[in-house]
């Protein structure tokens, strides 16, 4: 098999498995931005997240990324029996969440840096700007990569002559690359939403498509192991 066939298996496998969750949770992001900005009534509701995050900042994304993309994720996924393998449960929950919670904070580090290049209008320009910045380079250069390799660090025991030996040519020109474009299917249309939503508010949105974002991430690191 062709290093391009099996990029595609490997997407069509994880797709498969996620893609009408995907569809569904796509439609409740679009659906909350046009609550907020077409139904007046819940403002208040949306100004509470709005308030935490103004007020704790940087602690807000850690503690509700940690939630969203670890604590949720590790439930479901433990609960649905894929993480049978687990050898130290807790210690994979702490693992998610710190990491999540970190990645949270650089994540609403780089979507301030965001609002200063390109401001914080919602025209169709700035906002294919952000999503270009986020996608092609942010996400497709650093962001989908050190994920991937921080999960190959964890499932090797935390151990980096052990993952250093994992990063063979199958992981460089098909795990990547694979990860990468599935990235795109999922957050290309995600953040043309969370780009569209108040400044304040983009993080706890990118919260709600992290949790999808996480268990594809898992499909696919299963695949792997199974190949």
């Amino acid at each position: 098999m062709t290093n391009t066939q099996s990029i595609g298996a490997h997407i069509l496998a994880a797709l498969r498995q996620n893609l009408w969750p995907g569809l569904i949770l796509q439609v409740f992001a679009c659906a909350i931005l046009l609550i907020y900005f077409f139904v007046p009534s819940v403002q208040p509701f949306y100004g509470w997240f709005s308030a935490q995050k103004n007020h704790y900042g940087f602690g807000y994304s850690f503690l509700a990324t940690a939630l969203f993309g670890g604590c949720i994720p590790f439930i479901y996924l433990w609960r649905s029996k894929r993480l049978a393998h687990a050898r130290n449960p807790l210690g994979l929950l702490i693992f998610y969440s710190v990491f999540w919670g970190l990645k949270g904070m650089e994540v609403d580090y780089f979507y301030r840096w965001q609002s200063v290049w390109f401001g914080t209008g919602h025209d169709v320009s700035t906002l294919a700007a952000k999503v270009a910045v986020d996608q092609f380079i942010y996400s497709a250069l650093w962001a989908a990569p050190s994920i991937t390799l921080s999960y190959l660090w964890m499932e090797h025991g935390y151990s980096f002559s052990a993952t250093w030996r994992a990063l063979n040519r199958h992981f460089l020109f098909t795990t990547l690359p694979t990860v990468v474009l599935s990235n795109w299917l999922v957050w290309i249309p995600a953040v043309s939403i969370v780009y569209s939503m108040p400044e304040d508010l983009q993080i706890p949105l990118f919260n709600l498509v992290l949790c999808f974002w996480v268990l594809i991430l898992a499909v696919l690191n299963k695949s792997e192991r199974g190949a």
